[in-house]
C-alpha cells in the first residue's frame, strides 16, 4: 500500500466525493469539478495514483488492485467508511475494481472517459518502454492530442502546454507501472457484481476510450446510465466542464 498524496475542499462533514484521475495526470485535472461539488456541500477529496503527481513513487510494475488497495487506504485515512467515487480513465478503472470488490465501500459510481479493455496489452507494452527509455516527455505529444480535440488545442496553446507539462512530469516508472496495471487488468467479468449506482460519461470524439467502450460498460453493470458528451475527447471534464460536472452533481444528488 502506498500512501497517496491528496487535497480536500469543502465541508468536513459532507459526503464523500473522490475524484480519481487519469493515466499522466496529477489532481490539477479536475480543478473544474472542484468549487461546484464543494459548493454543493460534498467533501471533496482528489488524490494522485502512486507514481503521479506529488505521490510516492514504489519500485513496479503495479498491478490495478495495487491502485485500488492504496485507495481504500486514503478511504481510511479520512475516516470514509463509504464514498461515491468519480474517476477518469484509469480513475475509473480504479472506480470499477473497488465497486465490484468493495461494494460496501462505494456509495455511488461516475466513470468518466473509461474502458474495460483500452487496447491490446501490447500496446501498454511498448508504451511503459518508451517512457522507461526516454521519460514521459517521450509521450506527452502523443497523450494530449488523445485527451483534447484540434480545436481546443489550437484555441489556446499556452493552456495546451500546461497539459503537456503535466504529463511530462509524471515520473517514468510511475507512468510506465501503470501502463502495465491497464494492460494487466481483468475487469470485464466482475462487472455485473457492481450495485452502485452507476452513471458512465463518454466523450464523443475521444479516441482513447470511445463511446462503445462506455456503452459496453453501461450494459454490463445493472441500472447504469450513459450519457454522450460532444464536443469532447478523453478529458472530458476540462474540454466540456460545464456539462461533465451537471452530470456528476445530478447522478450525486439522486443518489445520495
Amino acid at each position: 500500500m502506498t500512501e497517496v498524496h491528496h487535497v480536500e475542499h469543502g465541508p468536513p462533514d459532507g459526503p464523500v466525493v473522490v475524484l480519481s484521475g487519469s493515466l499522466g495526470s496529477d489532481l490539477g485535472m479536475w480543478d473544474p469539478q472542484v468549487r461546484p461539488l464543494a459548493e454543493a456541500g460534498f467533501r471533496v477529496v482528489r488524490y494522485d495514483h502512486r507514481g503521479h503527481g506529488a505521490s510516492p513513487v514504489p519500485p513496479g510494475p503495479y498491478r490495478l488492485a495495487d491502485l485500488a488497495d492504496d485507495a481504500t487506504a486514503l478511504l481510511d485515512r479520512l475516516g470514509a467508511r463509504r464514498a461515491h467515487w468519480v474517476g477518469l480513465s484509469l480513475g475509473g478503472m480504479v472506480g470499477m475494481w473497488l465497486a465490484a470488490h468493495h461494494p460496501e465501500r462505494v456509495a455511488g459510481l461516475v466513470l468518466c472517459c473509461t474502458s474495460t479493455a483500452p487496447g491490446p496489452p501490447e500496446g501498454w507494452a511498448e508504451r511503459a518502454a518508451a517512457v522507461r527509455a526516454g521519460g514521459a516527455v517521450a509521450v506527452a505529444d502523443a497523450v494530449v492530442a488523445r485527451w483534447f480535440t484540434p480545436g481546443w488545442l489550437a484555441a489556446d496553446p499556452g493552456r495546451a502546454a500546461r497539459y503537456r507539462d503535466m504529463v511530462a512530469a509524471t515520473p517514468a516508472e510511475g507512468y510506465a507501472s501503470c501502463c502495465t496495471a491497464i494492460a494487466t487488468m481483468r475487469l470485464t467479468d466482475v462487472l455485473p457484481r457492481i450495485t452502485a449506482p452507476t452513471l458512465v460519461l463518454s466523450g464523443a470524439e475521444d479516441p482513447a476510450t470511445p463511446p462503445e467502450h462506455g456503452e459496453r460498460i453501461a450494459r454490463a453493470i445493472r441500472g447504469a446510465r450513459l450519457e454522450v458528451v460532444a464536443g469532447a475527447a478523453h478529458l472530458g471534464n476540462v474540454e466540456q466542464p460545464g456539462r461533465f460536472t451537471d452530470e456528476v452533481l445530478r447522478h450525486l444528488e439522486v443518489n445520495p
